[in-house]
């Protein structure tokens, strides 16, 4: 078993990681809250807010162990593909029931690893109105903690002119055991335990920023 999936190359994760951790700083005031929340060992859901193309970048930097994370299949294309899977991510139909990349990840928690999930499935406000069931169903299937991240500040508000170096913030969130109910019933119950717990985050960072 492996933290990471199969023709992945670790140590070109682990350099991705150490660059994914300094490239975006001279371009924003990072300010990263708990990041102590994230457990360094054991299988995790790593579920996160999605306004840009950033959030992804900065928890995958931003994170002491080697993640998953579950990536648009349109990512995988040309030489971005090929380095994307050597660093272990895995691409994933958005909209689709597929079964292959889950169990992928699946693997990967059994190994004792990190898979980050990005519940609303596509870009949006980041405020998550909704939620997709795959990272209740890897919960369910692995018996994964589920870690909470908020992210603010990526994404240039309506009407606002050019941004120098905006401040940009990630809140991880305590660390929970989610019991899953069998069949499409607890899916349900559990992917709007998982939507209300990081909406509720997303909601504490907002006013944070406010304050």
């Amino acid at each position: 078993m492996s933290d990471l999936p199969e023709g992945s190359t670790p140590w070109l994760a682990d350099f991705a990681r150490w660059l994914g951790k300094w490239i975006h700083r001279p371009a924003f005031r990072l300010r990263y809250t708990a990041r102590e929340n994230v457990p360094l060992t054991g299988p995790v859901v790593l579920v996160a807010n999605h306004s840009s193309m950033l959030e992804p970048q900065l928890i995958f930097g931003m994170l002491r162990r080697r993640s998953v994370f579950l990536v648009k299949e349109e990512m995988f294309r040309g030489v971005a593909g090929r380095l994307l899977r050597a660093i272990g991510q895995v691409p994933i139909r958005r909209g689709e029931a597929d079964r292959a990349p889950l169990m992928a990840a699946v693997r990967v928690l059994r190994g004792g690893g990190l898979v980050g999930v990005f519940p609303e499935g596509t870009r949006g406000s980041g405020d998550v109105a909704a939620a997709e069931q795959g990272a209740a169903w890897l919960v369910r299937t692995s018996g994964a903690l589920v870690v909470p991240v908020a992210t603010r500040g990526t994404r240039r508000p309506e009407g606002s002119g050019r941004r120098f170096r905006p401040v940009v913030d990630v809140l991880v969130g305590e660390p929970f055991a989610l019991p899953v109910g069998k069949g499409r019933t607890g899916l349900e119950e559990a992917t709007e335990q998982i939507r209300v717990r990081l909406a509720d985050l997303v909601k504490e960072l907002d006013e944070k920023r406010r304050a």
